[in-house]
């Protein structure tokens, strides 16, 4: 009697762990097929990305001038704050500080050798800039991420 009682508790045991990796299996096939089903919707998600992401969707008008600012308004923005300018850059100061004009007036601004990306520029070309300002005790400037040269 109690080798019927060991066996068939071993009996039980062996099935326990048997259904435990069938469900392990199951659960760990489950997480894999679903999670690029929640990864797909990725990025920003907040009161203003809305309606960007119903634009890109289903297509439609983009305005390239919506961020665009000028170089007087730059100087009353918040350090930190993204830019887009469009105008010259009319002046080197040193290695990686520029002076940029547009219709409004000038502004300095510092591109590092990288954010040229093989874009050669004359005070002649009108170009797109597109950075953050950069606000210290008693400087300005706006550090460029990217040079955009326009067609004329």
């Amino acid at each position: 009697m109690l080798r019927f009682t060991l066996l068939n508790g071993l009996r039980n045991h062996i099935k326990g762990r048997v259904n435990m990796k069938k469900f392990a299996a199951i659960a760990a096939i489950m997480m894999m097929t679903t999670a690029p089903v929640f990864a797909a919707q990725g990025g920003f998600n907040g009161p203003s990305a809305a309606q960007t992401q119903a634009q890109t969707q289903a297509g439609g008008f983009v305005d390239n001038d919506a961020n665009l600012t000028t170089a007087v308004k730059v100087k009353d923005m918040k350090d930190d704050s993204w830019v887009k300018l469009r105008g010259n850059i009319t002046q080197r100061l040193s290695d990686d500080r520029y002076t940029f004009r547009d219709e409004t007036g000038t502004v300095n601004v510092e591109i590092d050798h990288k954010r040229w990306n093989g874009v050669t520029v004359t005070p002649q070309d009108k170009v797109e800039i597109q950075g953050k300002v950069d606000k210290e005790w008693n400087d300005f400037e706006i550090d460029v991420k990217q040079v955009i040269k326009l067609n004329k």
